[in-house]
């Protein structure tokens, strides 16, 4: 019996280890002994396989308790993917499932992307319409608890696990954002998401046309085209293409959005495995359905994979001008494998790079678990040149042409304001009893006046930043002896807190305006209505696509520089 259960082990062991040793189960005791012999001196897989073999067999039969086999295994198989990088990981098949539910569109959960950054669960961008982005999650939140669970070792398939379920639910995060000392805590309720790929698009200033490409999901090749056809039908001179926060998807379709806007037979990626040889190209297969004219695509650090593949094609080709942030740097190729027990591995096996030959992908996210070295600052400079010879430099992720940052900096009273869904809710206050305001209102001081009357009825707080030391220094005093000789300071200082607040209020103005026109929009007229009188009217990415985009001599010095 002993013997059973041993070679029942191993034979879970091999399936699971890796594709390539699958045909090692297939042979008899007699040739894999004979193997083993054969490969003792030599350093090769299947002479580690028999430690693995050998160590799971004596804590199965010799520990002091019984252990859980699966989860034995299971727990071996993720330390070997914790070695590689932050992509390769093991799925089951409700995992796999949910990955396969992202590429068709429709999920219930949050709707954020996610990746480990320096091991904590980052987000990526949130996904526009959802839950996540509605309540103000931001790219760059470092999500701490979900439901009170730490994320401190947790991977992106855990994470994600816990913050999907059925719509209606509620579940709640504590986050960290950058640049704000306290943690900050959401309560968000999960919803069905249907992934638009094209939220929006339309004519802007100087019959300049704008796609909003959120993602890169089944449909999304086909949407953007539709949209280009219905933006040519209005004679747009130039072309605005929005890739900021899309986390990108599915390979097929940023070949198939690329194809849009490249000649025939023009490379769009190539990859590159072991040994850097070549493993596949992917060339535009028609013949440009918007080649020639004028185009801008704007990209953030939010920008990542599929997006970073249109985008670097785009440049390399000198098709169009890029302006906005570095983008994310994600540009490891992942196959997925079949295991035994519906098991899935999502394993990379390449690498992705642009035509003028720069990986994607920056060095120093291809580890789970990074060394804390600097990363070389000759390999951030390394130089490539396009088709017409410019210069563009490689170190990860996409430069873009003209460098323009999104300088908003979001106050702690506007933060909660989001958090604590304040516009939403009064939107839906305000249009009980106004129910007939035209697209283009605007916000008067009379509705100032009742969103303010609406915060105190809702017993709105927060905290600043002036606040929490005010509120530590009191912890403090209290703990001394002679903390009474301190409390009209005290006093003082809590005095100044609250006309800091006043003063909040008053510097936030303009952002307060604007976040009530776009929640009242939204609830009157939909997304779109939101785009054309708020999002698109002072964005700085957008001026400045506009302003190249009508001066061509601009335009063509920046892709001839």
């Amino acid at each position: 019996m002993k013997g059973d259960k041993k070679y029942g082990i191993i034979a879970l062991t091999l399936a699971v280890v890796s594709v390539v040793l699958i045909w090692i189960v297939g042979l008899s005791p007699a040739q894999q002994k004979a193997l083993a012999q054969k490969d003792e001196k030599k350093d090769t897989i299947y002479s580690y396989v028999q430690l693995i073999d050998a160590v799971a067999w004596s804590i199965d039969s010799k520990y002091m308790e019984a252990v859980d086999r699966k989860e034995l295994i299971y727990s071996g198989i993720r330390g070997m993917l914790e070695t590689l990088d932050p992509f390769s990981v093991m799925q089951e098949k409700k995992e796999y499932n949910q990955l396969m539910e992202m590429t068709q569109g429709k999920y219930q959960g949050l709707g954020m992307m996610i990746d480990l950054r320096d091991e904590i669960i980052t987000v990526v961008s949130p996904i526009e319409g959802t839950p996540a982005q509605k309540k103000g999650i931001r790219a760059g939140d470092k999500i701490l608890e979900i439901d009170g669970k730490s994320t401190k070792g947790m991977s992106t398939e855990d994470a994600s696990k816990l913050m999907r379920g059925p719509a209606g639910t509620k579940v709640v995060l504590t986050i960290k954002r950058e640049g704000l000392a306290e943690v900050l805590e959401y309560e968000l309720e999960r919803a069905v998401i249907q992934l638009k790929n094209v939220p929006y698009y339309g004519v802007l200033d100087n019959n300049i046309g704008y796609v909003r490409l959120s993602r890169f999901s089944e449909e999304s090749g086909s949407e953007l085209k539709n949209a280009l056809e219905e933006l040519q039908k209005k004679k747009i001179k130039g072309l605005i293409l929005d890739l900021r926060n899309n986390g990108g998807g599915l390979l097929a379709q940023a070949v198939e959005t690329a194809d849009l806007f490249l000649n025939k037979g023009d490379l769009i990626v190539y990859t590159k495995g072991r040994g850097e040889e070549k493993i596949s190209e992917f060339l535009a297969q028609g013949n440009g359905f918007y080649k020639d004219a004028p185009l801008a695509v704007l990209v953030n650090n939010g920008s990542a994979s599929a997006s970073e593949i249109l985008a670097g094609a785009i440049q390399d080709w000198d098709r169009g001008v890029l302006i906005g942030d570095t983008t994310f740097g994600k540009g490891l190729v992942q196959q997925v494998f079949d295991m035994p027990n519906d098991v899935y591995l999502k394993l990379t096996t390449a690498k992705y790079y642009i035509p003028s030959g720069r990986s994607i992908q920056k060095p120093q996210l291809s580890k789970k678990h990074p060394s804390t070295a600097l990363v070389d600052s000759t390999r951030d400079k390394e130089i490539f040149h396009t088709k017409g010879g410019r210069i563009v430099y490689g170190g990860g992720g996409i430069v873009p042409d003209i460098e323009v940052k999104d300088e908003e900096i979001f106050t702690p009273l506007e933060i909660n304001l989001e958090r604590q869904q304040m516009f939403f809710d009064f939107a839906v206050s305000y249009l009980a009893e106004h129910k007939d305001l035209p697209q283009n209102f605007e916000v008067t001081d009379q509705m100032v006046l009742q969103f303010k009357d609406f915060l105190k009825k809702k017993n709105f707080t927060y905290r600043t930043a002036l606040e929490i030391q005010v509120d530590s220094l009191e912890k403090t005093i209290k703990a001394q002896e002679d903390g009474e000789r301190y409390q009209e300071t005290l006093k003082n200082l809590k005095k100044l807190v609250e006309e800091d607040k006043e003063k909040d209020f008053d510097q936030s103005l303009s952002y307060i305006k604007r976040s009530i026109k776009r929640d009242i929009l939204n609830s009157l007229y939909g997304e779109k209505a939101v785009y054309e009188q708020v999002l698109l009217k002072d964005d700085p990415y957008v001026k400045k696509a506009l302003e190249i985009l009508t001066t061509k001599d601009k335009y063509l010095s920046i892709l001839k520089s």
